[in-house]
Order: C-alpha cells, then sequence, then structure tokens
C-alpha cells in the first residue's frame, strides 16, 4: 500500500516522503495511529505542505540549535486556562499548548513530540519543561501557568 507519512517513522521515513509498506501495517499501525495517509493524487499535492511545515520546525544544524536554546532560557513562557475554584485546571495543558505558548513568546516554532514535561500539569504555578532541539542539546523552558 503507497502511503503519505505525515509525522517521522523510525526506520521508515521522515514526514512528506512516500512510501510503500505492507497492507496490514498500514491498515493495523500507521493509519489508526495518524502517522499517515493513503496516498492518491490529490494528497500528493499536501507532501510539499508538510515538507515546508518540517523545514520551518527543523533545527539546521548544533549551532542553530545552541542558538535556540539560548533564546527559549531567556523567554518566559506563560499559558493562561480555565481553572476552578481551587486553582485546578479544567483538564490539563498539554504539549500542543506548550508549542503555542512558545511559538507566540519566542516565535519559535517548536515540534510538539520534543516537548517533555514531569507529568501532567493540573494546577496553575511554574513548571520546567525540557525541549529537545538536538542530539545533546536540551533546553529547560520556565513555563507559568496562570488563571484566565
Amino acid at each position: 500500500m503507497k502511503l503519505i507519512l505525515t509525522r517521522e517513522v523510525n526506520k521508515l521515513g521522515n514526514a512528506g516522503d512516500v512510501v510503500t509498506v505492507k497492507d496490514g501495517y498500514a491498515r493495523n499501525f500507521l493509519l489508526p495511529r495518524g502517522v499517515a495517509i493513503v496516498w492518491t493524487q490529490g494528497g500528493e499535492k499536501q507532501i510539499e505542505g508538510i515538507r515546508r511545515a518540517r523545514a520551518a520546525r527543523e533545527v539546521r544544524d548544533l549551532d542553530h540549535a545552541k542558538e535556540i536554546k539560548a533564546k527559549l532560557e531567556k523567554t518566559a513562557i506563560s499559558v493562561s486556562v480555565k481553572t476552578g475554584s481551587a486553582g485546578r485546571l479544567f483538564g490539563s495543558v498539554t504539549d500542543k499548548d506548550i508549542a503555542a505558548a512558545i511559538k507566540s513568546a519566542a516565535g519559535v516554532d517548536i515540534d510538539r513530540h520534543t516537548i517533555k514535561t514531569a507529568g501532567h500539569i493540573k494546577k496553575t504555578g511554574s513548571y520546567t519543561v525540557k525541549v529537545t532541539l538536538a542530539h545533546n542539546v536540551v533546553a529547560s523552558v520556565s513555563l507559568t501557568v496562570t488563571a484566565s
């Protein structure tokens, strides 16, 4: 089966690549997880958009990663969420929320899969979030969760 990858798959390819895999692997693993879409002529047009988005998020080299790390560690990131009376959140702060807050505060587009938290963020307060930029470059970002 011919597929277009929407995310990087270990030992298979990167986002935007067209790959041919066995039908069972596609139906049971790749498609249900949203890692790939079925290749069509219309889907071929989406490849360029996927590649552009990947290039925008991609770290070019080690020096670029260190530059981004310095920028992230200097910037204070704040997320405003709805809370209950005791300061507990309705839900939790996700990696997607953190990536959007980083983009708005620092102007850096970070892939949400590179963001690691110590646990679920379900209360207001200050947290430290790790962002893996390259093999040995990890930025510690200070995150403040406030009530809206």
